[in-house]
């Protein structure tokens, strides 16, 4: 596993979740920032066979950051052998649903098993509060995220007003957290969101041919993900 990087400060990173080694391939050769290995057919947070991330992992690691899934776990004790049989594939971020019930102390033990590489991940359609996010810090996770949970169509957008996104992203970075924003987004959602300033906006299906997200990635649409997260850096620049 190599040192990871630290998101740009100009602009939120592409983060795109793939299914396999192929797309993995396609997706950093179009210039992904981060791949993220996730089954879309199983959930918002399907974890892919840890052999199947590896494969993953040895294709493209060396030139692009990585992450993967480790799924929603039933219980909070469930959360660390999950977490560990991802962190052992090599990624350099493994991702897990937390939810607010969840003790202190299996946190912890979540965050110590991926060995400070752990990505917290709340759901838009649950009830969770910010005090949720110094209680990650606190346990050692690395970063947080809001996805949404139903792939129905609704978008991020549509279940979190702005005032809510952009608060949970200052609270990530008022305690030294990545923060991303992801759920159904559509690269048209790419200037709103970056107004927040998160470190990565997280796509699958928008990505995707005819925009389902079971289909496989379309280069053509993760290049304009890219050149819209590139035109924003290009004019805070200017």
């Amino acid at each position: 596993m190599r040192p990871v990087p630290k998101p740009s400060t100009s602009r939120p990173q592409l983060l795109v979740s793939v299914r396999d080694a192929d797309e993995a391939s396609l997706a950093c050769a179009a210039g992904a920032d981060l791949v993220d290995a996730k089954d879309p057919a199983n959930g918002a947070l399907g974890a892919l066979p840890v052999d199947a991330v590896r494969a993953i992992v040895a294709r493209v690691g060396a030139s692009v950051t990585t992450s993967a899934v480790a799924g929603e776990p039933d219980t909070a004790s469930a959360l660390a052998p999950c977490v560990a049989a991802m962190a052992s594939t090599g990624v350099d971020y493994v991702k897990v649903a937390v939810r607010s019930e969840h003790p202190d102390a299996a946190l912890a033990e979540a965050a110590e098993a991926a060995g400070g590489r752990l990505i917290g991940v709340l759901f838009a359609g649950d009830v969770f509060g910010l005090n949720i996010v110094p209680r990650l810090a606190a346990a050692g996770f690395r970063g947080a995220m809001i996805d949404t949970r139903s792939k129905d169509g609704r978008r991020l957008g549509d279940l979190l007003l702005p005032d809510d996104l952009a608060a949970f992203v200052a609270a990530c970075h008022a305690h030294g957290l990545l923060s991303g924003l992801a759920g159904s987004l559509d690269v048209d959602d790419i200037p709103a969101l970056a107004a927040h300033a998160p470190g990565y906006l997280g796509f699958r299906g928008g990505l995707c041919r005819n925009g389902d997200r079971r289909n496989a990635l379309d280069p053509l649409r993760v290049n304009a993900a890219l050149e819209a997260l590139r035109a924003l850096g290009r004019r805070d620049a200017a």
